[in-house]
């Protein structure tokens, strides 16, 4: 019999979720056939059969969250083949998922994975470095979810959130104002810096009123990659002070450079298109601007070896940040190459948790239409962000020989994203204005 269990998808990935099984008990398989799919924070994977053989046992149900190792499945590589015909009139029909039995896998908390509380994996952290067992708290979010803010009145002994109710006017009270001041300056020396107020603890003075349904709404349910995005955002939000400053590029040499050699690269099976010159010149201007390719520590910050550049792609299931390994290393064909591989993997859902994984500088294309350009969030736990505005003829002054004429060029606005934990004004300018001049002159071998 062999054990098939939770393999480990990705660096930083230590769990994943049975979303759906692909096979039943009693089914035969073949090597490498897909056996069940699983979802994680980063992508979702499907697990392949090690062996030819019959499903013997389905150990976990969908839905249920199994650690890296957990029992999965079991195959009996040792059943003969011949008698799949006779088993496809009587295959038994799947247990129902609350029956099934769960992975023996122990969690990071020490309890069964099968009972453990519906949350997200940044929280999961959060109850583990305040000591609070998820067992013994009470979800305040949808279908019961456990939420930051649960986890945070659990870690200080507040009660869980009452229902909305109509409150009184709010009148001045001192000594509850102090109270809760000292509350807020527990929460921050509990958690070695800035917590944002938590209702009911803290400020509390202001929550959202209530959704009461009208004729015509609709109530669209957050999918899951929604949920992981949201939940990034509003940490990132929280986390890094953000600062945006603009840039406007004349893009009219290194358009003159693709329409020289767009048609050699095509003949080679690869595009190139704009983002992979914007990509090239941000990877050298991270060359020399060496601090924007890091990370912030607890009471310091790491410049990082290696440039794994992410590019914002749009999928049929909503934006991922996929990431060219070592960009530094790469000419202009190969990261215009590698663009490519990825977001066709992307849109096709074959890329991996490695894929996503490691990201130390990211550029984000939201489109042609209508963007003009906008601050993007940055993505944690990187620095900064550049963000491309839409490409549009602009009438602009031409400086040669001391002379300046007018002419009509091609012209972009880049947003520079970046946390004024580490990066000041001077050092994000003069980054965001070698990437501009590097595009400006067309500096590039192709």
């Amino acid at each position: 019999m062999v054990d098939v269990r939770m393999p480990q998808l990705g660096e930083s990935v230590l769990e994943g979720t049975v979303s759906r099984w692909l096979v039943r008990e009693g089914d035969f398989v073949k090597r490498e056939q897909p056996l069940l799919e699983v979802a994680t924070d980063k992508a979702d994977t499907e697990i392949p059969a090690p062996v030819a053989g019959r499903v013997a046992r389905i150990a976990v149900g969908e839905g249920t969250v199994v650690a890296k190792e957990g029992l999965l499945c079991q195959i009996d590589e040792t059943a003969q083949a011949e008698s799949q015909a006779a088993a496809q009139g009587a295959a038994p029909a799947p247990a129902p998922a609350e029956a099934r039995p769960s992975a023996p896998a122990s969690g990071s908390n020490g309890h069964d994975e099968g009972a453990r509380p519906l949350t997200s994996p940044s929280t999961k952290k959060l109850a583990r470095e305040s000591g609070v067992d998820l067992r013994e708290v009470q979800g305040t979010g949808d279908h019961g979810r456990i939420t930051r803010d649960d986890v945070m009145r659990a870690a200080h002994g507040a009660p869980a959130e009452p229902a909305p109710q109509a409150s009184a006017p709010h009148a001045s009270a001192p000594p509850q104002a102090a109270s809760q001041a000292a509350e807020l300056s527990q929460l921050i020396q509990a958690s070695g810096g800035f917590v944002p107020p938590v209702p009911g603890v803290g400020f509390g003075a202001y929550k959202v009123p209530p959704y009461t349904p009208k004729p015509g709404d609709k109530v669209v349910p957050f999918s899951r990659r929604r949920r992981i995005t949201a939940d990034h955002m509003v940490y990132s939000k929280v986390t890094s002070p953000h600062v945006v400053t603009v840039a406007e590029v004349d893009l009219h040499e290194t358009s003159k450079l693709r329409d020289a050699h767009k048609d050699a690269f095509k003949k080679a099976g690869v595009s190139l298109t704009f983002l992979s010159f914007i990509c090239a010149a941000a990877v050298r201007a991270l060359g020399e601007h060496p601090e924007f390719n890091a990370r912030v520590l607890e009471n310091s910050y790491v410049v990082l070896r290696d440039v794994n550049l992410g590019v914002a792609v749009d999928t049929p299931g909503g934006l991922i940040v996929p990431s060219i390994k070592q960009a530094d290393g790469l000419s202009l064909r190969g990261i215009a190459k590698s663009i490519d591989e990825l977001a066709g993997r992307a849109r096709s859902g074959k890329i991996t948790a490695d894929d996503l994984a490691n990201t130390t500088f990211t550029v984000s294309n939201p489109g042609l239409k209508g963007n003009l350009f906008g601050g993007a969030i940055i993505s944690q736990p990187n620095v900064g962000i550049l963000r491309m505005g839409e490409i549009k003829k602009r009438v602009v002054v031409v400086t040669k020989d001391k002379e300046d004429s007018i002419a009509i060029h091609p012209v972009m606005f880049l947003a520079l994203s970046y946390d004024h934990r580490i990066i000041d004004g001077v050092l994000a300018n003069s980054f965001l204005w070698r990437v501009a001049d590097i595009l400006t002159r067309g500096e590039f071998e192709v």
